[in-house]
């Protein structure tokens, strides 16, 4: 006579077992008709370059925006507006575009900027490599060397937009406006500057803001009567020379007439 004990064992394993045993004698063909059919894969459509890329503006080479001072242009305020809305695409910044211009470059622009690490222009304009020929100085002083880069771009490199950029809170059109003494070679950015400051004197609005205008008003102005180079191509019309102010608070770029 079996205990109790064994009993419940017996129970036990009819309970946990048996259908094991019973699956386990199941033809597989029974097994796979009981899955319910998988659903076909459904492929996505590849996103192109071209479906990223704005419809504002077509896609144009360096080549073409060359040749179009007034496209360039357009192409910085968009990549602009695409950045201070944070909707960047970083355009041409991968191993394909270092190849490519390791063969050489094509600059649509030539950005005049400030040294300032807060607006790097590549990263503000929302352009890429081999797009845009800088030259960056304190509050955005042309001297000497600056001249002869900026001719090298647009003579030797073919770029005919030249972009003078400056930005609020400048701390260089701060010292200038501020500031009577600076020390060493920093005197020779701010007596630049001083002429900016001195024109909007008295004028309302924040003084340090006004002179930041001002500045790239003149630096524009200078640009366009450099000679021989710059001031002979501006007469003929074959290059565009621009300015604007960056706002340090919301990464616009907004054009000084």
């Amino acid at each position: 006579m079996s205990s109790p004990r064994h009993t419940f064992e017996r129970r036990l394993a009819c309970c946990c077992f048996a259908p094991l045993m019973a699956l386990a004698f199941v033809h597989p063909t029974a097994i796979a008709q009981s899955k319910s059919p998988a659903k076909p894969a459904v492929s996505q459509p590849a996103v192109t370059p071209e479906e990223k890329t704005p419809k504002s503006t077509p896609a144009l080479t360096n080549e073409q925006l060359q040749a179009d001072p007034e496209a360039a242009l357009k192409v910085l305020l968009e990549g602009n507006r695409r950045f201070a809305a944070g909707e960047t695409i970083h355009p041409r910044q991968d191993i394909a575009r270092i190849r490519e211009t390791a063969k050489g470059q094509k600059p649509f622009a030539i950005i005049i900027g400030c040294s300032d690490s807060r607006v790097p222009n590549e990263i503000v304009f929302d352009q890429g490599l081999g797009d845009l020929f800088i030259v960056r100085t304190a509050g955005q002083v042309s001297t000497y060397a600056s001249w002869g880069s900026i001719e090298f771009a647009e003579e030797v490199l073919g770029a005919k937009l030249i972009f003078v950029l400056g930005h609020t809170k400048c701390g260089a059109v701060q010292a200038a406006v501020r500031v009577p003494e600076v020390p060493g070679h920093i005197v020779t950015l701010i007596n630049d500057i001083k002429p900016a400051a001195q024109r909007v004197k008295g004028q309302p609005g924040d003084e340090v803001e006004n002179a930041v205008r001002e500045n790239v008003r003149m630096q524009v102005e200078k640009l366009k009567n450099l000679e021989p180079v710059l001031a002979k191509r501006f007469r003929e019309g074959k290059i565009k020379i621009v300015g604007g102010v960056y706002d340090i608070d919301t990464g616009l770029i907004t054009l000084v007439e």
